[in-house]
């Protein structure tokens, strides 16, 4: 992988220690239907790092967007959360703007949370591009949102004929996991990077002796500082939900994951999940468990923040998961 030519953050200026330790910041008013847009405000505003660089203000002094900026609106609804004395605060200027973020959002119409997290990074990343002329893809994976919530998948491809190996790179924001068949979130990423034999529909051809049946590896190949996992519970097309509690740990090592699986142990501690209420992905409501600056856990649903302890955010029915480094 060849290094980028231009650094656009410097990341030793990331902080993954909160510089700011407090009670809980406010709740936040459900605008109609709008839980799925507050449980993932709630996981980015207790994002350790990404919650430093908002409450710096660095990004807001320096931005020249013209119209909607994704980070001058997270900076303005962190600062507002975390700082105001409000118990609870109404996140309109987000709910205004949802058109920006994503196409498919309509206000007062249900969404997925995990999708609107993806728009979320998405929005977040093409702001912190605003400006930055003729950027190729390196230097787009050293923006601050890349830089925290960004790694590298390395997908190894084996002809299973004459064993030539074929090795690619790809960015990722997030990791989506099957959990059908696994009862953990170990199992299930156990499974991602077991390699996965490719015939018929999802045959690829050897370059090399033209054969079409391989065998396909991914794993990761180099870490994020936040790692951010969604356990797909739609069991197919219809939005039948996979409702199986799977296990997941308060603290996890990704080394076994990795494309290189010696060294020491890359750790990393849950800080936030979601968890969606209902019998199918198709309705329900969603809510979150988020870990505040002042190391205590809360349970944050809508309008109300209330304290609770790991025990309790061990036992859900998690759908998206939020480990820092």
């Amino acid at each position: 992988m060849a290094l980028p030519q231009r650094i656009l953050f410097p990341p030793e200026e990331i902080c993954m220690d909160w510089q700011q330790r407090q009670r809980p910041g406010a709740g936040l008013c459900n605008l109609g239907s709008t839980c799925y847009i507050n449980v993932i405000l709630q996981c980015l505003t207790y994002t350790p790092p990404l919650a430093n660089y908002l409450l710096s203000r660095d990004h807001s002094q320096l931005c020249h967007q013209q119209g909607f900026c994704m980070m001058c609106t997270m900076e303005a609804h962190v600062r507002k959360v975390l700082c105001s004395s409000a118990n609870v605060i109404w996140p309109r200027a987000v709910v205004r703007d949802l058109k920006f973020i994503g196409e498919e959002f309509e206000p007062d119409v249900a969404g997925d949370a995990y999708e609107f997290l993806r728009r979320a990074l998405e929005a977040m990343q093409r702001a912190c591009l605003s400006g930055s002329s003729n950027v190729d893809n390196s230097p787009q994976t050293t923006t601050i949102i890349h830089q925290i919530f960004g790694g590298f998948l390395k997908s190894r491809v084996t002809c299973l004929s004459c064993q030539a190996v074929s090795d690619s790179y790809k960015a990722f924001l997030h990791v989506l996991l099957d959990i059908k068949a696994p009862s953990s979130l170990t199992a299930a990423l156990e499974d991602f990077v077991t390699p996965k034999k490719l015939d018929g529909k999802y045959c690829l051809k050897c370059s090399k002796c033209q054969k079409v049946t391989v065998s396909k590896k991914v794993t990761v190949h180099r870490v994020p500082k936040v790692f951010t996992v969604c356990l797909e519970r739609a069991a197919d097309h219809t939005g039948k939900k996979i409702s199986k509690i799977v296990e997941y740990p308060e603290y996890l090592d990704l080394r076994p994951y990795m494309s290189d699986t010696a060294g020491e142990p890359l750790l990393y501690s849950l800080y936030a999940l979601v968890v969606h209420r209902g019998d199918t992905c198709l309705d329900g409501h969603f809510f979150c468990y988020t870990k505040a600056s002042n190391g205590l856990w809360y349970k944050m649903d809508d309008e109300s923040v209330d304290n609770c302890g790991i025990h309790a955010v061990l036992r859900q029915q998690a759908y998206l998961l939020f480990y820092a480094r």
